[in-house]
């Protein structure tokens, strides 16, 4: 999400936008990518992440008390700001921006499924609290100006809302150059938490891997499951073929040294892997997760939809490409093709568009 609202920020600003980010647990980190230093950043130094692995009767105790110092911060700043279109990109501000009387319009964008709350699959008080806030979500989004989501398939989720649209990420570059798909190496890229489900990757590449000992998988990310995940490499037998790696800013050369991408995700909005690899002409394999994937992949074309939470049909389509140049060529060829719909100006047309119109 920082990647996607980079770029995009940048974009608009040369265009002629004038662009504020507020964040509220920046903590003084400077922005991962690299963001136009015209581009004003504000942080509320509001801490949410303080909470983070704190109990549930904590959390229900400290942070009514962070979301009122959040919304009056905010407020505070906007009034000044006096912006034309304020967006929320659905955190803990959704439940209020819309009612602060500043002028603007206020956009709602969500980069998660509708069913993401649901989709942590959390049992008892937790799992009562998230399907209370999965109904909260539906009521907010109904208050702005506009909703966007990133997937035809999430609009049909979310119902008949009359202030619904649909605007897709970009790619995050425009690679000028394609993979070979010579190399014998297969990219995951992600965080190392539940939803992207990397213990099911390794648990199908352990499948695979005595018939394919010249292959290697590598996943790039970072998270509180590192340790987990290596233990599973470590239990499987597969410290020699699968790696964990760090993340990389310029993660175009790490597809364009593989010859398939793979995602093994729960839940997605619209997942940038498959974009970016895709940019770079990856044949894809990817479970058919809510949502996005079936957005990108056109089964059998430029990649392989396999049954969620399935790792032996995983490793199944992961094989079929593994073993076969002339396929893997050709997905990889159409992938490259198929890229060209989320090109950062087609994608951003669609956002000038909507802003010239909420303007007028």
């Amino acid at each position: 999400m920082e990647r996607v609202l980079t770029n995009k920020a940048n974009y608009l600003l040369k265009r002629g936008f004038d662009i504020t980010i507020i964040t509220t647990d920046q903590q003084q980190r400077q922005p991962y990518f690299e963001l136009d230093p015209r581009v004003d950043v504000i942080d509320l130094g509001i801490d949410y992440q303080d909470n983070n692995g704190s109990n549930l009767y904590h959390k229900l105790y400290s942070y009514p008390g962070k979301l009122r110092l959040h919304r009056k911060r905010l407020e505070n700043i906007l009034m000044n700001l006096r912006p034309d279109i304020t967006i929320s990109l659905f955190d803990h501000d959704a439940g209020f921006l819309w009612k602060i009387k500043d002028g603007s319009k206020k956009l709602l964008e969500v980069h998660f499924s509708r069913f993401k709350r649901i989709q942590y699959g959390k049992k008892g008080i937790w799992g009562l609290i998230n399907s209370y806030r999965s109904r909260l979500d539906r009521r907010y989004a109904k208050k702005y100006d506009r909703f966007i989501v990133l997937t035809e398939e999430d609009r049909q989720y979310w119902g008949k809302l009359h202030n619904i649209a649909v605007i897709p990420n970009a790619n995050t570059f425009g690679s000028e150059r394609q993979a070979a798909l010579d190399q014998k190496t297969v990219i995951a890229v992600g965080r190392y938490d539940q939803q992207k489900q990397f213990d099911q990757l390794i648990e199908a590449w352990a499948m695979l891997a005595a018939d394919f000992p010249e292959w290697k998988l590598r996943i790039f990310g970072q998270g509180e499951l590192a340790n987990y995940l290596q233990n599973c490499i470590t239990q499987h037998g597969l410290a020699q073929v699968v790696q964990l790696c760090r993340p990389v800013k310029e993660i175009e050369q790490e597809y364009l040294n593989s010859s398939i991408v793979a995602l093994t995700s729960r839940y997605e909005g619209l997942p940038m892997a498959l974009l970016e690899a895709q940019a770079c002409g990856l044949p894809m394999v990817s479970y058919a997760c809510k949502c996005g994937p079936r957005d990108i992949i056109a089964q059998g074309h430029n990649g392989f939809l396999v049954k969620k939470d399935d790792p032996k049909a995983f490793a199944d389509s992961l094989k079929l490409l593994m073993r076969n140049d002339s396929l893997r060529q050709q997905m990889g060829y159409n992938a490259k093709l198929f890229s060209h719909r989320f090109t950062e100006d087609t994608v951003m047309q669609k956002w000038i568009n909507l802003f010239n119109g909420l303007a007028h």
